[in-house]
């Protein structure tokens, strides 16, 4: 079913309503023994022009849900659920279709620059072979224009049009792959840790950059990341993902002013700050997505589990500030459920020594 159109002066007729709507989506992979679960029953919705920052340990699904959404998965995957981009059902599209959307609806900013770009091809090459991919028949003219358009709004000047990627610092290549990705003017990006390895000041400026993306090119984007600060500063709700689920997702402020998810405030509290006198970590490591442990999945690891988070799998509640959480020891918190003196008696951590190694 397709969305509705409303009438934009500046833009003409577009879909109104969200940009990205996921509803119970996952993804698999195949595995040795048994499918790995890398995405299991998220949901969450997109709007035009919204920054989502995606939080979480390396190995709970994020990069995993980025492609995901994107169809950018390799042989031995599956996705099912639902997933709309402006109200089409994408996973009922052929690979043809998908691969339409990609560039000119759907992109992708890849972490690790060097590793994308052709150190053969001048930076003109790359941009011409991007528009010309994706847009038949456009003018020699057209590209240069809209290439260093793109440049100027990424702060690079004119004159490295025709440098090679080697002759860029680092900050600037991760610059170059949002230009080349923006290029193309899509709806909606995926941002995959596209300020790893960068120092703080330059890292300060790429998060500049994209939160100015709403206002230049009113795109909505999904900000993959394990830096908390990043998605303060940028992004207008956060998703906290564990295991391949999300299991808290609201308003960034709200969120981390008011964590209710007792891995949400694990995160929070390992951040490092000027203030920090003490590290502060999570016992123990991310699940193995093949054969996840019962009920809430975070439990083995939790200092607030009960025993009924080992049994029994939280139900997904929505707040009055808009924050949604799974989690038993909110729910308590909130008296929101009424359970037995043996579902709230504590359950004894189980982690592994090796874990703990």
């Amino acid at each position: 079913m397709k969305a509705e159109l409303v009438d934009d002066p500046g833009t003409g007729a577009i879909p109104a309503g969200p940009v990205i709507e996921a509803d119970d989506l996952r993804v698999w992979y195949a595995g040795p023994t048994a499918p790995v679960r890398a995405v299991d029953g998220v949901s969450f919705v997109i709007r035009p022009g919204e920054i989502l920052g995606l939080v979480g340990e390396s190995g709970c699904g994020k990069s995993t849900l980025g492609r995901g959404l994107l169809g950018l998965l390799p042989d031995g995957s599956a996705r099912d659920g639902e997933l709309r981009f402006r109200g089409d059902d994408m996973l009922s599209l052929g690979k043809k279709d998908q691969y339409a959307l990609r560039g000119g609806s759907l992109g992708m900013i890849f972490q690790e620059p060097l590793t994308r770009l052709n150190p053969l091809m001048r930076i003109s090459d790359h941009f011409a072979e991007t528009l010309r991919t994706h847009e038949k028949g456009i003018s020699k003219a057209e590209v240069e224009e809209r290439s260093l358009e793109a440049l100027r709004v990424m702060g690079i000047p004119p004159t490295r049009f025709r440098a090679y990627p080697h002759e860029f610092s680092g900050g600037m290549r991760q610059r170059l792959m949002i230009a080349l990705a923006l290029v193309l003017r899509p709806a909606f990006v995926v941002a995959d840790e596209p300020t790893t390895a960068l120092d703080v000041l330059v890292e300060a400026q790429i998060i500049r950059i994209l939160h100015d993306l709403r206002q230049t090119y009113e795109t909505s984007l999904l900000l993959i990341t394990h830096n908390l600060g990043i998605v303060a500063e940028a992004c207008d709700r956060v998703a906290v993902m564990y295991a391949g689920r999300i299991v808290e997702i609201g308003p960034a402020r709200e969120v981390f002013a008011n964590p209710r998810h007792s891995y949400t405030r694990e995160l929070l509290r390992s951040t490092i700050s000027l203030k920090t006198t003490g590290l502060n970590f999570i016992d123990g490591a991310p699940p193995d997505l093949s054969d996840p442990p019962p009920g809430c999945h975070f439990h083995p690891r939790c200092p607030d589990a009960m025993k009924i988070c080992a049994t029994r799998e939280p139900v997904d509640r929505e707040l009055p500030s808009g924050t949604r959480v799974t989690c038993w020891a909110a729910d308590v918190r909130d008296e929101v459920v009424t359970l037995t003196e043996t579902e709230k008696a504590p359950l004894p951590k189980e982690i592994d020594s090796a874990d703990e190694a």
